[in-house]
């Protein structure tokens, strides 16, 4: 079975399933003041002269779309959906949800080749690339770690040959959850649900791991939502809206199961999934989440509140220098605020601040090839603090700036878990 007909199953399994209908309403564009403070923050502004920018394509262009879709600019696929534009928003207008809800909306204006549709499809079907991968972990990093290989996917499909494509484990994180853990978790009488996501189902089961033992040293079991699909966050930017819909309203209705049935909050770690599962699922895709919402939480915030009602963790010093990377919906969420204060809980732990920047590889857009030199540029000032910083590790709540950071630099960035966790006296 080829890649084609896998999509084309999982399409069919989707749509089997019934979707409920919102009605949603954005006309915060109405309150655009015309400031230009959007654009000046924009990354891709400055690096794109064919990027209209976030103003013109977000507010601006909702008025005239809204009268004809003959104005719909094809311009706005170079967005980046990094929220960026509405942090610095004064007026609150949901720009980036705008764009990204436009280019939905239109997709037929859209000349996107065939290629680059199927190599869309391949970068936005994280569960079936990490359900067909995973068993054979050993021999699909060694191929795709191929210079060959790359040369020839950025022939055939697009994807960049400079990128690396991220390693897959050898093995599940859920599979082995439920082997090993699963009875372990239960016992515990404070618990929290885990949203683990594609990122460490498939590719880092071990940060997983490490989120168990620093809930299980605060004596929470950390238990598994009874099913789970991608966030859905690649196929909503990538113009797959009917596919995001469906896993969106999956995922939302096994939330509100563990919710109803458990009275469990939901925590993820991946602050782009979790934004997602939190906000954009309604703020872009029209699902109403408003009885879940309360309960999804980030899961240094989270954390953050444990330490405030008096709960400690038993930390080892760390005598390490490290560089803190504030990623692009991190920094729409505010919850960078809180990641720092959780570290602060490390002793002799040196913290570094870098300048919040956007890392320029925003998901599956810095892969592909036509964006590949616009990315590195976006990011290049942040890969070269990190460079002449001496830092022992960069830290980042984000996957993908992980993933752009061990490209671009000479620093491994890990995730906030993995430093509590290596701190944790055993």
């Amino acid at each position: 079975m080829n890649i084609q007909e896998l999509i084309a199953n999982a399409q069919k399994e989707l749509d089997s399933a019934p979707l409920q209908h919102h009605a949603h309403t954005d006309e915060s564009f109405e309150h655009c003041l015309k400031c230009t403070a959007c654009t000046a923050v924009c990354p891709v502004t400055k690096v794109n002269p064919f990027y209209p920018g976030p103003k013109q394509s977000g507010p601006d262009g909702e008025r005239l779309r809204l009268k004809s879709a003959d104005f719909y600019d094809e311009a706005l696929k170079y967005c980046l959906n990094c929220k960026r534009c509405e942090v610095a928003c004064p007026s609150d207008v949901k720009i980036g949800d705008i764009i990204v809800r436009a280019r939905n909306k239109h997709i037929d204006r859209q000349h996107k080749s065939a290629v680059h549709k199927l190599r869309d499809a391949i970068l936005s079907n994280t569960d079936i690339m990490g359900s067909l991968n995973t068993p054979l972990a050993p021999i699909v990093n060694t191929i795709t770690g191929l210079k060959a290989t790359k040369f020839l996917l950025e022939k055939t499909i697009g994807v960049s040959k400079h990128r690396q494509l991220p390693k897959y484990a050898f093995g599940t994180f859920r599979n082995w959850y439920l082997k090993k853990m699963a009875a372990e978790q239960a016992k515990y009488n404070h618990k929290i649900a885990y949203y683990h996501g594609c990122y460490v189902n498939y590719n880092n089961p071990q940060l997983g791991k490490e989120l168990i033992d620093v809930f299980n040293a605060l004596d929470i079991g950390v238990v598994l939502l009874e099913k789970e699909k991608c966030c859905g966050l690649p196929l909503m930017v990538n113009s797959f809206p009917e596919r995001a819909k469906k896993i969106a309203q999956f995922n939302t209705d096994y939330i509100e199961k563990m919710v109803d049935e458990n009275g469990l909050d939901v925590i993820g770690e991946a602050s782009s999934c979790t934004l997602n599962l939190r906000d954009e699922y309604h703020h872009i895709l029209g699902i109403d989440n408003v009885k879940v919402r309360p309960h999804i939480h980030m899961v240094t915030p989270y954390l953050f509140k444990l330490f405030e009602q008096g709960k400690k963790l038993p930390l080892k010093p760390l005598k390490l220098r490290v560089a803190y990377h504030t990623a692009c919906h991190v920094e729409k969420a505010g919850w960078a605020p809180y990641t720092l204060e959780v570290l602060k809980q490390i002793p002799e732990l040196e913290i570094v601040m870098l300048p919040s920047q956007c890392c320029g590889i925003a998901g599956t857009y810095g892969f592909k090839a036509e964006n590949y030199e616009k990315s590195q540029a976006i990011g290049k000032n942040l890969f070269e603090n990190i460079n002449a910083g001496g830092f022992d590790y960069v830290v980042s709540e984000c996957q993908t700036c992980k993933w752009q950071i061990d490209m671009s630099s000479n620093v491994t960035c890990v995730h906030p878990i993995t430093l509590l966790a290596m701190s944790l006296a055993r």
